[in-house]
């Protein structure tokens, strides 16, 4: 098949596009429910067409189901629409009283200067420009804990009457210690105003089932055992459609299936392909795979979670040269650019491989807003994707899929000991221990 034809096929195929309308119109793919099920089904299904073996891995997960919460004050509620405040998934249920602590973007230096015992605290989900690291959710959420808060308010920075989602709780203990809300920036500017220091009451109402979750697996190419593995999250936050995070990344791995098929000879490793579950609430599905699998057979990992928002691909490549060097090959062969990061990114599928060592892109791409944008609230819907960007991506992702697949790529691993070192550099080993995620020997 010449570059014509797949360039042309790729532009101008609707397989990717169509399945990640197949996953939108499911609508509520949280992690161990019935849509999440589905999702993964039509996932098999739509691989299926295209690669050989396609099946599912089924797991058992702490589930969570949501149900009404709120935060009050003298009795009247704050938030007087339901859609200005929701449980964060993994919050435990339960209804406590304290004064509001409003401890702004929730950095270190703001934790030390506040007292938060016994308190209600509210932090921004954004972190300033100026301060020299990202700082997770789940990061601010245990350092409330530590600093021995009684509920915590997650305080979106995003205008819209938009409260952000994202899970609590550990590997360990998947249930969170305290409860916790998601709130609107609109209620929580009202909440700094009018209550901070005043009591306040938060209210979360929710299950907390056993519950099922599965990956979704199909291969193509040599049957070796060497492979490289193509990867998405089919789960999504139950609030939302789940098309920016991640419809678009598990739509990008059947387009790639469909796209990598003609160029089958190609390759001369198994390309896997894995729609993985429960990213959302702690990358369960992939740290399942990771602990399982071989890892000395997989040469890379190219993992997509966040592809199509914006027009350029962003490539982290966890200071892995040779993975950074085939997207810029990519790039120079299409004068299309890719964005490339060489620091580390331990908050997605690809990091349970990346950990131990093994190369690992986290795909996603450049936006330009701070933190999430519509991601992780009810405005993460299929309107603000657009057909022509996630098709630009399939070309230069087929090529870097095959590029990684060819032979000409030999990314070396590494000890997990340069991982952890490279953390500790980049300043980022501090907020996982915080969230219990430091996952080296001391």
């Amino acid at each position: 098949m010449s570059d014509t034809d797949w360039i042309g096929e790729t532009f101008t195929s609707d397989a990717g596009w169509d399945h990640l309308e197949t996953l939108v119109d499911i609508e509520n793919r949280m992690a161990g429910s019935e849509g999440e099920r589905a999702a993964a089904a039509e996932t098999r299904d739509a691989l299926a067409e295209h690669a050989r073996n396609a099946r599912l891995s089924e797991f058992e997960i702490q589930g969570w189901e949501r149900g009404q919460s709120a935060i009050r004050a003298d009795g009247e509620p704050v938030a007087a629409r339901a859609h200005e405040c929701i449980a964060l998934p993994r919050s435990p249920a339960d209804e406590v009283t304290g004064d509001l602590v409003d401890v702004g973007h929730g950095l270190p230096e703001e934790f030390a200067d506040a007292d938060c015992e016994g308190g209600v605290v509210m932090v921004r989900s954004d972190v300033p420009d100026w301060y020299d690291r990202y700082i997770h959710r789940r990061e601010k959420y245990y350092r409330a804990v530590e600093a021995g808060a009684a509920a915590f308010v997650y305080r979106n920075h995003v205008e819209g009457v938009l409260p952000a989602t994202g899970s609590v709780g550990t590997a360990d203990a998947p249930i969170g210690e305290i409860p916790a809300v998601g709130v609107a920036s609109e209620t929580g500017a009202r909440l700094a105003r009018r209550y901070d220091g005043d009591a306040v009451t938060v209210a979360v109402d929710c299950e907390t089932p056993e519950a099922t979750s599965r990956n979704v697996h199909a291969d193509l190419g040599p049957d070796t055992d060497e492979r490289l593995l193509v990867t998405s999250h089919v789960d999504a936050h139950d609030i939302a459609e789940g098309a920016m995070d991640n419809g678009a990344g598990t739509a990008m791995v059947v387009e790639l299936a469909r796209a990598l098929a003609g160029r089958e000879h190609e390759l001369d490793t198994r390309v896997e392909f894995v729609a993985f579950g429960a990213e959302e609430v702690g990358l369960v599905g992939s740290n399942r795979l990771a602990r399982d699998a071989a890892l000395d057979d997989v040469t890379a990992v190219l993992n997509l979670d966040g592809v199509v928002q914006g027009r350029t691909l962003e490539c982290y490549t966890h200071g892995f040269d040779a993975l950074a060097d085939a997207a810029e090959r990519v790039a120079g062969r299409f004068d299309h650019p890719i964005s490339l990061t060489p620091e580390q990114g331990p908050h997605s599928d690809h990091w349970p491989f990346v950990r131990r060592g093994v190369p690992g892109y986290h795909v996603t791409s450049e936006t330009g807003e701070s933190g999430r944008g519509w991601g992780h609230t009810h405005a993460d819907t299929l309107d603000k994707l657009e057909p022509r960007n996630f098709r630009e991506q399939a070309v230069l992702l087929t090529e870097l899929a095959v590029t990684l697949a060819d032979g000409t790529v030999d990314p070396e691993p590494v000890d997990p000991s340069v991982i952890a070192d490279a953390l500790e550099s980049q300043d980022l080993a501090e907020g996982m221990r915080v969230t219990g995620d430091w996952p080296f020997e001391e």
